[in-house]
């Protein structure tokens, strides 16, 4: 056995061994380093390591999300509405194909019946003929005519103090006074573009527009529009299926078949059902957005009506809190 001589080496690399009795060197004791680990401590380490990064960019969610969401249902939306502005303006307006003449072939018959419902306008004139004032002659028309132009006409009515009142009519850079007027004629060619216009982005720097007089007037008169309204158009149902007696019109089955038939054949009672189908959709739609308007005590059931046709806008009107009309 080799001896190793302590003379040899310093004294500080060796140690005497007593087992072995002989001065051998000394083995340098490394710390461990705790950073090192086991295969399997490393394969944990790993696996941590993946959840937390799979974990980490979900537990905040981006800036702007939500924002972006909106923004893409207001895209979707407004996409939705400028569609339906182009086929309404097509179809009804344009095209041969839907029943009755376009604008540009309509017929002096047309055009008559046209001058004759608006002179029936709210069925005033027959009115003043039923009680002997006869300045101006009523036309005689089919008494389902004159319900069907006279309940759109009231619907039309009813929509400008919630126009008025609407939180995002500010969004719209034109006239409210022009926009409701020309609706009253042409009903959904304007209402149609308004929806779509008021989902534009908010310009934080406009300042909240105030009411022209008409605007004041029909907000403050909201209680009597919606009234008006109202019983115009109830009175249109009646007269359609009552007025002007049973020996001229017949009863209700003959007026019915009249109806079906009136909708199959002429333009202007087509497009209104275009309108009715439009403005039961629109109402709810506005009115939903601007429930905060409505007095405290009647927003519940205000809200729950505004789905029934007529109905929920005259509701709105008559519990319209109008206090704030400048706002």
């Amino acid at each position: 056995m080799r001896v190793v001589s302590p003379l040899s080496v310093s004294a500080s690399a060796v140690s005497w061994d007593a087992r072995k009795r002989n001065w051998v060197p000394k083995t340098k004791k490394t710390r461990r380093d705790p950073s090192s680990s086991s295969p399997l401590r490393l394969s944990l380490m790993r696996r941590s390591c993946v959840s937390v990064s799979r974990v980490v960019p979900f537990a905040k969610k981006p800036e702007g999300k939500s924002d972006y969401k909106v923004s893409q249902s207001q895209s979707l939306r407004q996409g939705v509405l400028w569609a339906t502005e182009a086929v309404y303006i097509v179809w009804l307006f344009l095209l041969p194909f839907a029943p009755g003449d376009p604008v540009w072939a309509i017929t002096p018959t047309t055009i008559h019946q046209l001058l004759g419902l608006s002179l029936n306008f709210f069925f005033i004139l027959p009115f003043f003929n039923s009680v002997g004032i006869h300045f101006i002659q009523a036309p005689l028309l089919h008494p389902v005519a004159e319900g069907l132009f006279n309940f759109v006409i009231a619907w039309t009515l009813m929509f400008a103090p919630l126009l008025f009142t609407d939180c995002k009519r500010d969004r719209y850079k034109g006239s409210l006074d022009l926009l409701w007027a020309f609706q009253m004629f042409l009903t959904n060619t304007f209402l149609i573009p308004y929806m779509a216009i008021r989902l534009n982005e908010e310009d934080p720097d406009q300042t909240p527009p105030k009411l022209s007089k008409l605007g004041s007037v029909m907000v403050q008169g909201a209680p009597l529009v919606g009234l008006i309204g109202g019983l115009v158009c109830l009175l249109s149902l009646i007269w359609a299926f009552f007025g002007r007696g049973y020996e001229q019109f017949g009863g209700i089955t003959e007026r019915t078949q009249y109806l079906f038939s009136y909708l199959g054949s002429e333009r202007l009672a087509y497009a209104f059902i275009w309108d009715i189908v439009l403005y039961s959709i629109f109402q709810p739609w506005l009115i939903a957005e601007n429930i905060e308007n409505v007095k405290r005590d009647d927003a519940g059931y205000v809200n729950w009506f505004k789905f029934i046709p007529v109905v929920g806008l005259v509701f709105y009107l008559l519990n319209l809190d109008v206090r704030d009309t400048d706002s």
